[in-house]
């Protein structure tokens, strides 16, 4: 197999991944609907199903059939009501809280922005808007004497007069009390939200007190809800890895380790109905994530479930905490933490246990996680993305050496062959059989193996897959810069210049590259391959073809001073 060929079954590999993904994607949930009158998402007031059976005897009572349901004021305010929010910021995140519920209804990440541009909007999670509906939320059901359970209507005060909390510049953190009673049950909230400088996980601390004559039984929970996000469109997913990047639920427990599941499988696939002890849930999507962390000791059930938002369909991921029981003029604390952020890998491997495989490399991961780790080893050592990019290529080109030139040696041999080929193609003329037999018997005398020029590029072929995959999902480069034209890595070159000299190093190579025994009609299409792909990959992110050409054109180099080594070659016999 020669070189041209070795880029393009990897291409095509690429293109076949990308071809099952959009086969296998449902038709997208329908669309939200315009706003209420107000301008507040209305959520229908029929509950989701509850989640089946009991948790485990280990834990100190049955989970209340309404861990799955959600009350109608957990997802918005009352209709007619004015809307009670605070904001809570640090240097890299700003959180919209809402009073009434209690809920994370938006956040910007000062860091990042939608498009690289001036007065581009910061990237915004979050958002209480109908048609991007996206929240966190926190919050306790209760169980009383007759076994019957409630989620509690929460109505938070917040001790500070202002309606902004942002860091001071000489502060480490930030915090902002907020507390609640509920009438009904005597039960008493106060609940802490602390932003550290840096950082984009706000730490939750809960002190629950029962101030009545009667002991009570609470469910601590949170949970991700969020309708589906529009869909890009169908032309559009080969060069854009948004399209085809995972979004929707995922969770994790150390028994089960990671799993999730697109918002389009969602009925068939969802977390399993057992308690978990240090485990966490989340909602993904390409570069970023927002995941609930409840406190590792405590044993919690997942669950997952639907229900009508405004017209849409409303997604819910939640974790419920074991059941706490609150005798008269007691209280209990909890802890928990919300990531709302990019998928930086080493801050969320010190935040949790598998939390940095929310950046999902998916077949690819055991191979892909080193490569990352190299990447960033590259990019601390030239301070630059694209310059890693092109050294990692390199190395990965040195270290496959040995493959590459079992590969071209083979070549060497089968180009000796190609004049004996082309007159063993004069002699049968159409008698394709009787040439094919003809050439085989020739490949047995001279002792050469036709497919060892194309077993060593299937050894080498996963790694170059993984690293296209670290490539288009790894955050830390989005929007990063390489030299001159080059000011944005995961955007199309502006002048098509990394486009047009991946044609060039593709053309040069083919020509390079020897056909023996190729049918005519074979050559033709392989002359038109270099323009196909070259225009193809004019629309994909410039660091993803900056990869391509670095590999191609080193393919390129190798190539011609191997030929040039093994021209001489021991003649074949005649």
């Amino acid at each position: 197999m020669n070189q041209t060929r070795s880029f393009l079954l990897i291409a095509w590999l690429v293109v076949a991944a990308l071809l099952w993904l959009q086969w296998n994607q449902s038709p997208a949930p329908p669309p939200a609907t315009a706003p209420t009158a107000n301008g507040a998402p209305a959520a229908a007031a029929q509950p989701a199903p509850a989640l089946p059976g009991a948790l485990p005897v280990t834990l100190p009572g049955a989970l209340p059939a309404a861990v799955s349901g959600a009350s109608e004021s957990a997802v918005a305010a009352s209709p007619g009501s004015p809307a009670r929010t605070i904001t809570l910021e640090n240097d890299v995140l700003r959180l919209t809280v809402d009073l009434d519920g209690g809920r994370m209804v938006g956040s910007q990440l000062l860091q990042y922005t939608v498009e690289k541009k001036p007065g581009s909007p910061d990237v915004e999670l979050l958002s209480s808007e109908p048609a991007l509906y996206y929240t966190a939320g926190a919050g306790l059901i209760v169980q009383d004497s007759q076994q019957q359970q409630r989620t509690l209507d929460e109505h938070f005060q917040s001790e500070g007069q202002s309606a902004r909390f942002a860091l001071a510049p000489d502060a480490a953190q930030i915090s902002v009390p907020l507390t609640w009673t509920d009438s009904a049950t005597g039960i008493a909230v106060r609940r802490t939200l602390t932003l550290t400088r840096g950082s984009y996980a706000l730490a939750m601390s809960e002190q629950i007190s029962n101030t009545s004559a009667t002991t009570q039984t609470v469910y601590p929970f949170v949970d991700l809800d969020r309708v589906a996000p529009p869909t890009p469109p169908k032309h559009s997913f080969m060069t854009n890895p948004e399209s085809f990047s995972v979004v929707g639920p995922a969770w994790y427990s150390p028994e089960s380790k990671y799993e999730r599941t697109r918002f389009t499988a969602f009925d068939s696939k969802k977390p399993p109905a057992t308690d978990v002890t240090g485990g966490w849930i989340a909602m993904l999507q390409h570069h970023f994530v927002a995941a609930w962390l409840p406190d590792p000791k405590v044993p919690q059930r997942f669950a997952a479930f639907t229900q009508s938002h405004d017209g849409s369909t409303l997604y819910v991921i939640r974790s419920v905490a074991a059941p706490q029981q609150l005798a008269p003029g007691t209280s209990q604390a909890r802890e928990s933490r919300l990531w709302v952020g990019p998928k930086l890998q080493t801050p969320l491997a010190q935040l949790a246990p598998g939390l940095e495989k929310t950046v999902d490399y998916g077949i690819f991961t055991v191979i892909a996680q080193p490569l990352f780790w190299l990447l960033s080893w590259l990019h601390r050592l030239f301070g630059n993305w694209g310059w890693a990019i092109i050294a990692i290529v390199v190395l990965l080109k040195a270290a496959l050496y040995w493959f590459s030139k079992k590969q071209y040696q083979s070549m060497a041999r089968m180009r000796q062959l190609q004049p004996r080929l082309e007159a063993l193609k004069e002699r049968y003329g159409d008698d394709r059989q009787q040439y094919q037999m003809a050439m085989m018997e020739l490949y047995k005398k001279e002792k050469i193996n036709p497919l060892a020029g194309c077993l060593p590029v299937l050894i080498p072929m996963p790694i170059f897959l993984a690293l296209y995959w670290v490539l288009i999902e790894t955050v830390e480069l989005r929007h990063e810069p390489w030299v001159g034209w080059i000011q944005n890595l995961t955007a199309a070159d502006p002048y098509f210049i990394l486009p047009a000299l991946n044609l060039m190093v593709m053309y040069l190579t083919q020509r390079l590259t020897p056909t023996p025994g190729m049918d005519p009609m074979q050559k033709k299409m392989m002359q038109f391959m270099p323009l196909i792909f070259g225009v193809m990959m004019a629309f994909f992110p410039a660091g993803l073809v900056l990869y391509w050409v670095t590999n191609g054109l080193l393919g390129l180099l190798q190539q011609w001073w191997m030929t040039k080594q093994f021209a001489t070659a021991p003649t074949v016999t005649r």
